[in-house]
């Protein structure tokens, strides 16, 4: 194994489907999934504070409750996606000492979280800005919301809380953050500032933001929106010995960016440059894939780009097409995170039977960012791993 190659050696995953790998990879292989199996309508609940939700199909975590998996003290002051974040980092911090034991504190220091995100709470900037126009007077708001309203809120507190004093950064970065906070995490592993990251995304249900997305129209039709958070326990390749193999091999992750203003296909062609980049790094062939998530399956126009990229790179045939939106919805700044995820369950539920055991996770966002993961089944590690 080269010194390039992260092993994922834990996760916590909050999904539409529950908690965990396990729900996912049930409710990727239900024959129904495409028609919207998990809980989806027409007409979306009120949110948390009795804001209304426009006309559309919504899919929100199911089966978290916070207080019991935080607990009760200071919940009320935590936004939803530092609930969600801080959920996921514990579960993948349990998945990883349950094989490697516990840390201590020293690994503790050597330990960090970076956390792709779009703008952190929308739900919880939108209130306090409002706020200081509806209250008395604008320093009548509540000081103790006024942290949710930073974008690295869910990383700064999920590290407060299981005293992880490492490298600590949040990326903002819409459809691509995740891949972003992937990268980030990879760089500072390999450039030895940390022992292991918990890395990936996170993105909450919110009235403010489905109003946003239904007015602009840019889902598909019938494209539910979703919320969810899912982090990865990424070590230096060959890094500890453990009881069990690492859930798979982070070969390469690769971002770029094109001019926006020249249109989607052009953004796509950059797309094309970005996993052809990707899979040289890995030292991989196109031949070799087995299976591609892609991530704008759910957006208008975006999808259509996304797909004619990966046709110039794997031709027309090519490898699977693993659309986790049918499963998630449309989940923004934790889709990347989510889809790696998706593919890390479906090969965990054996869906895979060819024997191939590479995969890759695509993204692209309409302000001219690409991103590109390439991540190999642990099952298929080379002799000596």
């Amino acid at each position: 194994m080269t010194a390039a190659v992260l092993d994922i050696v834990g996760c916590g995953v909050l999904s539409p489907a529950g908690s965990g790998l396990d729900p996912l990879a049930a409710a990727l292989a239900a024959p129904d999934a495409s028609a919207g199996s998990l809980p989806s309508g027409p007409d979306a609940p009120d949110g948390p504070g009795g804001e209304p939700f426009p006309p559309m199909p919504v899919r929100p975590v199911t089966d978290f409750r916070p207080q019991e998996r935080l607990g009760r003290k200071g919940l009320s002051r935590l936004t939803r996606s530092d609930q969600l974040a801080m959920a996921v980092c514990g579960t993948a911090l349990t998945d990883l000492t349950a094989t490697a034991g516990p840390l201590d504190d020293e690994a503790r220091g050597r330990t960090g979280i970076v956390l792709g995100t779009g703008a952190g709470s929308v739900r919880r900037l939108a209130e306090f800005t409002r706020d200081t126009f509806v209250q008395d007077r604008p320093y009548m708001v509540n000081p103790s919301h006024f942290p949710g309203t930073l974008m690295n809120s869910p990383a700064g507190q999920s590290a407060i809380r299981y005293g992880l004093t490492g490298v600590n950064s949040t990326l903002s970065g819409g459809p691509v953050a995740g891949l972003s906070a992937l990268r980030f995490a990879r760089n500072a592993l390999l450039a030895g500032h940390a022992d292991r990251l918990l890395a990936g995304g996170v993105e909450e249900l919110s009235a403010q933001s489905a109003w946003a997305w239904y007015r602009t129209g840019a889902l598909g039709p019938g494209v539910a929106l979703g919320e969810g958070s899912a982090v990865f326990v990424l070590e230096r390749g060959g890094a500890a010995r453990r009881n069990r193999a690492p859930l798979g091999h982070l070969l390469a992750c690769e971002l770029r960016f094109a001019d926006p203003s020249q249109g989607a296909a052009a953004v796509g062609r950059r797309l094309t440059e970005c996993v052809q980049d990707a899979l040289a790094v890995a030292a991989v062939s196109a031949a070799d894939v087995a299976v591609v998530v892609p991530g704008a399956a759910g957006r208008r126009g975006w999808s259509a780009a996304e797909e004619q990229a990966l046709r110039r790179v794997f031709g027309a045939e090519g490898p699977r097409r693993l659309t986790a939106q049918s499963v998630l919805g449309e989940t923004h700044s934790a889709g990347a995170a989510l889809h790696l995820a998706a593919l890390l369950a479906w090969w965990r539920d054996g869906a895979a039977t060819d024997g191939a055991g590479v995969g890759v996770v695509t993204a692209l966002g309409p302000d001219g960012q690409v991103g590109c993961l390439i991540v190999r089944r642990a099952t298929d590690a080379e002799p000596g791993d």
